[in-house]
């Protein structure tokens, strides 16, 4: 990344590290906001909608395995229903790199693919690439997503890896040409206002194993050329997230494996190469890599003391019971009694909530406007409402934004934006399910200014 990217992406993650200071943003609300998980069925079930509305979780992933995806109108749905619950406007992510993996397919209503392998490897074509991506991006846009678990910057080291080079996962051996291609994927995807996701750092591609059902050791095969993508993609300023592998790299980290390992997350890709957005794990709910070797919790406080943002679980249940709130339960009580430093969180929570506002995910969408607001403003519709209504916010200038609710006892009941926003008129909902009727008082803090707006909840 070159000093110029790195000094702002400092400058966005203090100014929004601080705001998160200086709100008091409750602990519980800003671990939700760093798990995504899975459920099973075509509609989401009421735990997970509980989840979304009462625990903050931050986003939730869709599968083709979990019979998520049905058809065009179907997911159209089910994404709304999505948002429409959540405290805080959630990522909707899938994997859709294309080829073997493509949730989005002619099972379910778009079309085939075809895979990295066959676009930058056998037609060598990074405008095929873009033009594939683009029709993808659109799918995604066009369906309520905004995340994708995509592209994957593997090298395809070792073609017959079982993971990567036999599914044709890998874009090419040369790992420029990956970064290439992946660049096309990125921006193209970028156009239509959707997330991307390089992995699986630190390099999958050289693995013998597949990390689904074992532990690959990549001490003695992975080189460093297979950071090759991920620093040329930093220097071009197109890294959204970054998924850690569950892949043990002796050379690296004699202990832990690379999607729970401080070496791998804060020492390699952090300090050594400049990289201060978004981590992710892969799934650390059913990968044998991790669940054959760590307890469930104890993966999750490895990982967040790591360095890891977001921790990615292909299910909502644990134990008959919610994932979420157990998760939330035992990291918080990982804080409180100082195994988790409470700064590591609010770093992630800064981390996340700044991605979401880049990318408009925070629930405020722009609106079309012939001219910029000439102040900031803040109004409500429909107000009384029952049991949601949005929340519009005018800013004539970009400034970091705060938007809570509170009720008339003072008490904060639900944080719908922390983060920065560029200059416009915005959108937030909030889905006041569950709540009781009455008065509450939306306050937004913008740059030093303050408005509230008294709403009205009917039941």
């Amino acid at each position: 990344m070159n000093r110029r990217a790195v000094l702002i992406c400092c400058a966005l993650l203090l100014r929004t590290s601080a705001l998160t200071a200086q709100s008091g943003v409750d602990l519980r609300s800003m671990i939700g906001q760093m798990i995504i998980s899975g459920f099973v069925g075509s509609t989401a079930p009421d735990s997970l909608l509980e989840d979304l509305s009462q625990r903050n979780l931050g986003g939730v992933i869709v599968m083709t395995g979990n019979g998520n995806l049905v058809s065009p109108s179907q997911i159209q749905q089910l994404t709304a229903q999505l948002r429409g619950a959540a405290q805080t406007p959630p990522f909707i992510a899938v994997d859709q790199e294309g080829g073997f993996v493509a949730r989005l397919n002619g099972s379910n209503g778009f079309a085939p693919t075809l895979s990295a392998y066959t676009l930058g490897t056998v037609y060598a074509s990074v405008d095929s690439t873009a033009k594939q991506a683009a029709m993808m991006a659109g799918w995604l846009s066009a369906s309520g997503m905004n995340l994708n678990f995509a592209p994957v910057a593997d090298v395809n080291v070792n073609p017959n890896s079982p993971a990567i080079g036999h599914y044709g996962r890998s874009f090419s051996a040369d790992p420029s040409i990956v970064a290439a291609h992946c660049a096309a994927f990125i921006d193209a995807f970028r156009a239509r206002g959707i997330i991307t996701t390089l992995k699986h750092f630190p390099g999958h591609g050289s693995a013998g194993t597949d990390s689904h059902l074992t532990l690959p050791d990549i001490t003695d095969t992975w080189t460093r050329a297979e950071l090759i993508p991920y620093t040329d993609l930093l220097a071009s300023d197109r890294v959204d997230i970054v998924m850690a592998g569950h892949l043990f790299n002796a050379t690296i980290d004699s202990v832990y494996p690379s999607s729970i390992s401080r070496a791998t997350i804060q020492g390699l890709l952090r300090d050594s190469l400049g990289y201060q957005g978004v981590v992710i794990t892969d799934d650390l709910y059913n990968m044998a890599a991790i669940t054959d070797n760590f307890g469930f919790f104890e993966a999750a406080e490895h990982a967040v003391n790591a360095g890891v943002d977001i921790l990615l679980y292909v299910s909502n249940t644990l134990n008959s019971g919610s994932l979420c709130r157990q998760l939330v339960d035992t990291l918080a009580a990982c804080v409180e009694r100082g195994a988790i430093p409470r700064s590591r969180v609010e770093e992630s929570y800064a981390r996340i909530m700044t991605l979401k506002a880049r990318y408009q995910v925070t629930g405020v969408p722009r609106l079309p406007a012939h001219a910029r607001p000439d102040g900031f403003a803040l109004s409500s519709y429909p107000n009384p409402f029952n049991p949601s209504t949005t929340i519009r916010i005018s800013l004539a200038t970009a400034a970091p934004v705060s938007v809570r609710i509170y009720d008339l006892l003072g008490r904060e009941v639900a944080t719908l934006l922390e983060g920065s926003l560029p200059a416009g008129t915005f959108e937030t909902r909030w889905n006041a399910a569950g709540m009781a009727g009455g008065v509450y008082l939306c306050r937004v803090l913008s740059g030093g200014e303050a408005r509230t707006l008294r709403l009205v909840l009917l039941r």
